[in-house]
């Protein structure tokens, strides 16, 4: 896109030709409560004045607040934290982890999944066009996300070391995994010994309108995945293993991971998100917009939760997002074939969706007419 930020507050981004813009993308979600938040800037600026990085071969007091405060604000209890610094980067951990114990190395993963471009994590993406030799020689299998049968037959061959799958498919078109699958998923990991891994990099910190996504389905994955939203712009990113899962020391490492300035990031993240009921706003506004979308004309059908939203229209995404962008000054996504995705900062208000929707139905009765008027009704 032809924008080129220099400053942002909230749900706003101003460029350097000094136009606004309404970011309901957030920069790939990671944006989660709202941009320069003043208790994130005074919290991250308090910490760099005092100490901003040492690495984990000395002891760092806020990797245990952190742990402590995500099990507060997340309800998931009986987990241990491991940080690193990207999304791709947990995935990896997540599936080395899985591999370890297990002592296997095949992995089980859905088709239209994105975890990540390093080695492990694009070998169970979906997207053979950004993998290289290498990374094909991960064993891999895939089955359609929702497929109960499918999981359950390849996880009994006892053969894989994990199912990774994720909590809402965001590259994938915001593809939500039905409840009965991810239970199903949970039973058929026991029966064979499989760890569960879910993948809450996109759709996790209250995205969805629950702390992680999965819990939408009422079930404990054995690893959890977690990054973007997670630092609101700082580089953070982890993993939540079960204590169940035997662990050793020196298992995983990492020299940036759980620096000082990356855990009062996502401590203030923790913070602004329970203070301001961010998880309760985003389950009512996702509603409210999800709704009120998929009664605007043009849209064929509307998918996610909370403030992940999907939007499928008999526009093409590419035209619908380059005219919101230059004619209305709105940011937003795509994804999968033909889907407008919408991961707007948590924080976002009523009226601020009001005027997303207001240009919306604009651009779409624009761009319908344009296209009637050149190919006839």
């Amino acid at each position: 896109m032809d924008v080129e930020p220099v400053e942002a507050a909230g749900c706003w981004i101003e460029d350097k030709r000094g136009t606004r813009y309404l970011d309901l993308y957030g920069g790939h979600a990671v944006i989660s409560i709202g941009h320069s938040h003043p208790r994130y800037v005074e919290r991250v600026t308090r910490q760099l004045r005092k100490i901003g990085f040492y690495s984990n071969a000395v002891f760092n007091p806020l990797q245990e607040e952190l742990a402590t405060r995500l099990e507060q604000v997340s309800g998931c209890n009986g987990y241990a934290l491991f940080l690193c610094n990207s999304g791709a980067e947990a995935n990896e951990n997540a599936l080395k982890l899985a591999s370890f114990v297990t002592g296997r190395e095949a992995i089980l993963a859905c088709r239209g999944a994105f975890h990540g471009r390093t080695s492990a994590a694009v070998a169970v993406t979906d997207q053979p066009a950004i993998q290289a030799p290498l990374n094909k020689t991960h064993a891999v299998s895939f089955i359609d996300l929702n497929d109960a049968e499918a999981m359950t037959r390849a996880l009994a061959s006892r053969r894989y070391a994990a199912f990774i799958v994720e909590g809402i498919q965001g590259v994938g078109g915001i593809r939500v995994p039905d409840p009965s699958f991810l239970q199903a998923a949970r039973a058929a990991c026991d029966a064979s010994d499989t760890l569960l891994v879910i993948d809450e990099i996109q759709s996790g910190h209250g995205r969805s309108g629950k702390f992680f996504a999965f819990q939408h389905a009422g079930v404990a994955p054995d690893v959890i995945s977690m990054a973007k939203g997670m630092g609101n712009g700082f580089p953070v990113a982890g993993i939540l293993a079960r204590d169940a899962i035997p662990a050793r020391e020196g298992m995983l490492g990492t020299t940036f991971g759980g620096n000082h300035l990356a855990c009062a990031a996502a401590l203030a993240v923790l913070e602004v998100i329970e203070e301001e009921g961010l998880v309760e706003r985003a389950a009512t506004l996702g509603e409210e917009l999800a709704r009120r979308l998929q009664e605007e004309k043009g849209v064929i059908e509307v998918r996610g939760k909370g403030l992940m939203i999907g939007v499928d229209t008999d526009i093409p995404h590419a035209i619908l997002r380059r005219r919101l962008t230059r004619d209305y000054h709105a940011l937003t996504g795509c994804s999968g074939k033909n889907t407008l995705r919408l991961l707007p900062p948590l924080c976002i208000s009523r009226e601020e969706m009001e005027l997303f929707l207001d240009a919306f139905r604009a651009i779409m009765e624009t761009l319908i007419h344009e296209r009637d008027e050149l190919y006839g009704d």
